[in-house]
This record gives structure tokens, sequence and C-alpha cells, in this order.
């Protein structure tokens, strides 16, 4: 399992967290971003900065992505395209995406998107807290428990 970080937007409390997994269990990890981002200093960790521009980086980590890969994301097309590869995305809150929720949670963006484009103002998403930090360590550490043994 290698893992992919879309690096675009990447909350500063989840470095030390992926930094401390990424080391303790030998990840083979690539962060890809259109600017330059640092997790850390790692062995295991490849940076790869992309041309800017909407999706680049998405576009970069859905191409490489192969069967059993856990990417990190926020994007949910991006999530969607990991998990039709049969590959494992889990965001910034702590939320696995699945083949069972994937299409609900893309709809769902859809809607609000087609609902802002028809002028309607709407909430954004609420501010990136430690709780939300807690959950996703949590998630990564139960993923990583069933798959890096």
């Amino acid at each position: 399992m290698r893992l992919f970080i879309d690096g675009d937007a990447f909350p500063n409390l989840l470095k030390p967290i992926l930094l401390r997994a990424i080391e303790r269990l030998r990840i083979e990890t690539f962060v890809v971003s259109n600017k330059k981002i640092s997790l850390g200093t790692s062995k295991y960790i490849t940076y790869t900065i992309v041309a800017q521009g909407a999706d680049v980086a998405d576009a970069a980590i859905a191409e490489s992505v192969q069967e059993g890969d856990l990417v990190i994301t926020a994007d949910i097309p991006l999530a969607d395209s990991i998990v039709t590869k049969k590959a494992h995305a889990i965001d910034h809150r702590g939320q696995r995406f699945s083949a069972d929720n994937i299409k609900h949670y893309l709809a769902m963006r859809n809607l609000m998107e087609s609902i802002r484009e028809c002028g309607d103002i709407t909430k954004g998403p609420k501010p990136f807290s430690p709780k939300d930090a807690h959950a996703f360590a949590n998630q990564l550490n139960a993923f990583l428990a069933k798959r890096c043994r």
C-alpha cells in the first residue's frame, strides 16, 4: 500500500499525525500539490509540485493511484475516482469514502454546487478543529491497523 496526500488545502493540524504514521509504519508516501508544502522530512515521502490550475493535483493522484493504495483528500470527485479504482480514501475530517457511500457524497456536492451556481449563498464547511483532527487520527489508525500488519 502506498499513501497519496492531496496537499492542496491540507490542514496543518494533520501534518504531525501523518508524519508519525508514515515513519512508524514506513509507508511510501507521495504528497502532491500545486505549491510547496511540507509534512516534515522523511525518507518515505516524495513531494511533487504540479502546475497551477483547477484539479491538476487531483488528476496526477488519480492517474498514479493503484488498487489498495490510500488517498487523503477532501475532494469528493477525486475520492470517487479513487474508490472506482478500488483504492481507499479518507478526508481531513476522518470520513472514509467507500463504494457504499461515495455516490451519496458526490450527489450532495453536485447539488450544493448547483445551488451556488443559481446565486444562492450557502454556508461553507465549518472551520477545521482539533476535534476533526482527532476524528482523522482515529480513522487513519483504524485503517492502518487493518492494512499494515
